[in-house]
């Protein structure tokens, strides 16, 4: 049976940096708005402290995730075991938004060593930390990362993909507002 936890600790924090793959959920606070459900892989998570987590927005095919934060802060992240004993984590929390052309953003950046840039990385304030039994989670084989979004990132200047990030992700599939760039 399903358990809450007043904090993220020691044995909650193994299990989260133990998994290769966790899952993002997003949604608008308009009834006709689109629920955004991503998954997210690399070594792009990270516990702050006991109530905080943060991960990078790497990139993707849209910006639902940052405009749903910024609009109303809504946020879950999910944790499946693939392997070993079966369990399932959901953070529900607050999230904030840090992206390309927030003055924060070089700091939070380098959190994640290895990484030199992405579009965001999404601070989370937890408030319900919960478990379940993932009985239903099949078993499944990690046989590396996809290196096609690495790639994709990389094969473009940090002026080129920056600039990509403000026109390409201005604006959800909702019309609500993505990366913003700054004002002079």
């Amino acid at each position: 049976m399903g358990k809450t936890y007043d904090k993220l600790d020691a044995k909650l924090i193994r299990f989260i940096e133990a998994q290769k793959l966790f899952f993002v959920a997003t949604a608008p606070l308009g009834a006709d708005g689109h629920i955004n459900l991503s998954p997210k892989g690399y070594d792009a998570f990270k516990v702050i402290d006991e109530g905080t987590v943060a991960y990078l927005d790497l990139g993707g095919s849209g910006i639902e995730t940052q405009a749903h934060v910024q609009e109303n802060g809504r946020i879950t992240i999910m944790f499946c075991a693939f392997e070993g004993p079966a369990n399932i984590l959901r953070l529900y929390g607050q999230g904030e938004a840090i992206d390309v052309g927030n003055p924060r953003y070089p700091e939070m950046l380098a959190m994640f060593p290895g990484f030199e840039r992405a579009r965001a990385v999404i601070v989370i304030k937890v408030h319900r930390i919960a478990d379940s039994c993932g009985w239903g989670v099949p078993f499944y084989e990690f046989k590396g990362e996809r290196d096609q979004l690495t790639r994709y990132i990389d094969n473009k200047s940090v002026d080129e993909w920056t600039e990509n990030c403000f026109q390409k992700n201005a604006e959800s599939i909702d019309g609500l507002p993505g990366i913003v760039r700054p004002k002079d």
